[in-house]
């Protein structure tokens, strides 16, 4: 795991109060373990969508020859996301990805703007 932002990481964005985030994952990767990370991201979505708080999440690829895959999942509260992220169960399972595999998650809340955006 590598932080998108160096200055605020995953780990401390967990202890800040919001409701509700929005999970930005990008995760890069070798071509050669796209089949063996998608069989993980699948069991690990399955792991959270049993979590309370949870609302959504969805997958997306590159597109053309870019093994690069992001991730948004919407979450009720940061306090469901943290007790999901941090459940001894999914940690184990961060094991499963292949080595080639590095995520950069990062939580964010919906801006307004006017005319054009709600929050």
């Amino acid at each position: 795991m590598k932080p998108m932002d160096e200055k605020l990481p995953i780990e401390r964005q967990l202890a800040i109060p919001a409701a509700p985030v929005v999970l930005i994952n990008l995760f890069t990767l070798d071509a050669a373990d796209e089949e063996r990370f998608l069989e993980v991201w699948k069991n690990d979505a399955e792991f959270m969508k049993r979590q309370p708080g949870f609302i959504s999440t969805q997958l997306h690829r590159a597109i053309g020859e870019s093994p690069t895959y992001l991730n948004y999942a919407v979450w009720e509260t940061n306090e469901a996301f943290c007790t999901a992220f941090t459940h001894p169960e999914f940690r184990a399972k961060l094991a499963g990805y292949p080595p080639s595999a590095i995520a950069r998650p990062h939580l964010f809340q919906k801006v307004g703007v006017d005319g054009i955006c709600t929050a």
